[in-house]
């Protein structure tokens, strides 16, 4: 969230994005000035099946917000922004 307006959110956005393409992991960056609910509802139209929010309030914490879109756990999880890629990856194993 804020992408356009962050320059910590973009960055991280960036880098995350980077990593997990070079990994081979498919990613979609979404980096419109949109509402939160707007760009949810497009990666729930589109079936993204992981989503991870990256935005001003959590970067503060040093966290960012993954959410599985299936499965049975879907509650939303608090995760260091250091270890989001490597958090993603195990996910993707599993």
């Amino acid at each position: 969230m804020g992408y356009d307006r962050n320059d910590g959110v973009r960055a991280l956005a960036d880098s995350l994005h980077d990593a997990l393409e070079a990994a081979g992991i498919d990613v979609l960056l979404d980096d419109r000035g949109e509402r939160p609910g707007v760009m949810f509802a497009d990666l729930e139209l589109i079936g993204i099946p992981h989503r991870v929010t990256i935005g001003d309030r959590g970067l503060k914490e040093g966290k960012v917000e993954y959410q599985a879109r299936r499965g049975e756990d879907l509650a939303a999880t608090a995760v260091p922004a250091g270890e989001i890629a490597a958090f993603i990856k195990r996910k993707l194993e599993a």
